[in-house]
């Protein structure tokens, strides 16, 4: 197989060319600007683009497929070539589908808890010695890459709904067409993709009914939205395996869960990550893991990169790093935190860095998100705002809608570097929430000096 790759650098596309290369297909690729750690991993692998830009002479007849990245443009000079000479042209989920017609497929959907699922899923199956492929959104200790293309009978994927790309505007979950389907929950997200919650709720309607018949969707039902969706959608040759909270118990900052009559102390902890756990141990069941293997291998996971992941730790604080962003996310994380350890003062300091999170109308969507919080610091830049070609956000608009006692509001780095060095940390936990980096303020190594 001959491969071409438009936005070769991008985090995911880079690492299906990779593992296609490991394949020994014959891959290469173009970007106009490539970042770490694409740049490293590519330049290993022999994959790095000699220059940086778009070369229309490298498609050409004979190439296979051509993957387009999601962040090339409809007029990408490669892109309008490879039209003109007829080849076929992917978009990501797309080629991933066409290299597992004949596996297994295993998909996880959701708003929010995707990435941890499929990481627990992915984590189950290696220690239980089962050989499968898997594509999944962040790093994950003991997996060097977040793809992987084999000859595997099975493939687990994190199932995004974000579109595939410039010219297939449909949700990437619209394509795995999985036997084996998980819905974690439902929240509005992506407003300037779904600019209403009906069309967003629509979307997992279209991605229920592309479960392969016969097929099993495993689905949060104290998700109540989630719970009705699923009802009025259900058909013949699907089984509809409903989940909810385990069985658990907390102490001494420790949780035990016990699942299937299977005791295990946990690494990772939270209603969030509990629900994840109970979804993940359906999906490893519908794949022949049996409940003791499934909670003595739970037992280690230690979560995916920026889910709840610890940065540093002492007598007095510990600061905890998490992607949250959108607003079932942070209350999730922040509910989790403070669930956890009851006993300590909670510090939460979220960014607002996505098209959604600074979005005037969507301020509302936050109401009572922080509300666990003992100090709730909301931060976001006008250079994050100028990026995204947004208007300004009016500080009074972030405090209506979250509408938090004390809620702070930070608009500028320095402003917050001097809370930050101020303020009095014994005894707290400290949760920074964000998918961006804080207009580069280094805030663990502040709150650490």
């Amino acid at each position: 197989m001959k491969i071409h790759f438009i936005s070769i650098g991008g985090s995911v596309m880079h690492q299906l060319a990779i593992a296609l290369k490991r394949k020994k297909y014959e891959v290469a690729g173009s970007d106009d600007e490539i970042f770490e750690p694409a740049f490293s991993n590519l330049s290993k692998e022999g994959l790095l683009p000699p220059k940086m830009g778009w070369f229309p002479e490298k498609v050409v007849p004979g190439i296979d497929a051509v993957i387009l990245g999601m962040h090339a443009r409809e007029d990408n000079p490669e892109l309008l070539k490879a039209k003109e000479l007829g080849l076929t042209i992917y978009s990501f989920p797309e080629y991933i589908y066409k290299e597992s017609k004949d596996k297994l497929r295993v998909a996880v959907g959701g708003s929010h808890g995707k990435t941890s699922t499929t990481s627990m899923i992915m984590h189950v199956l290696k220690s239980a010695g089962k050989q499968f492929d898997y594509l999944v959104g962040a790093s994950l200790e003991g997996f060097p890459q977040s793809v992987n293309i084999t000859d595997a009978p099975i493939i687990i994927c994190e199932a995004d709904e974000y579109p595939a790309s410039t010219i297939e505007k449909r949700p990437k979950f619209h394509f795995l067409f999985p036997s084996i389907a998980v819905l974690t929950g439902m929240a509005w997200d992506h407003i300037n993709v779904f600019p209403t919650f009906e069309f967003y709720l629509e979307q997992f309607k279209i991605f229920i009914n592309t479960i392969e018949t016969p097929g099993i969707l495993i689905y949060n039902e104290t998700d109540e939205v989630l719970k009705k969706l699923v009802l009025e959608n259900m058909r013949p040759g699907i089984r509809y395996q409903p989940y909810h909270l385990p069985t658990y118990f907390i102490e001494d900052g420790k949780t035990e869960v016990i699942i299937s009559g299977e005791k295990s102390y946990l690494k990772v902890f939270g209603n969030h990550n509990l629900l994840n756990i109970q979804a993940a141990f359906y999906v490893c069941s519908e794949l022949g893991i049996s409940p003791a293997v499934f909670t003595n291998a739970i037992a280690n996971f230690t979560g995916a990169a920026k889910r709840l992941e610890v940065l540093t730790s002492n007598e007095n604080f510990t600061i905890y790093r998490d992607f949250a962003h959108a607003p079932s996310k942070v209350k999730a994380s922040i509910n989790a935190v403070k669930q956890q350890f009851p006993g300590r003062k909670l510090v939460a300091i979220l960014e607002l860095h996505t098209f959604s999170s600074l979005n005037e109308n969507f301020m509302e969507e936050y109401k009572g998100s922080m509300e666990e919080a003992d100090t709730g610091i909301v931060f976001y830049s006008s250079h994050a705002l100028e990026l995204k070609r947004m208007p300004v956000l009016d500080p009074q608009k972030v405090n209506d809608g979250f509408d938090k006692n004390n809620l702070l509001v930070f608009t500028h780095k320095a402003d917050l570097e001097n809370w930050l060095r101020h303020h009095e940390y014994s005894n707290t936990n400290i949760l920074l929430m964000s998918s961006g980096m804080y207009d580069g303020l280094d805030i663990a190594g502040i709150i650490k000096n």
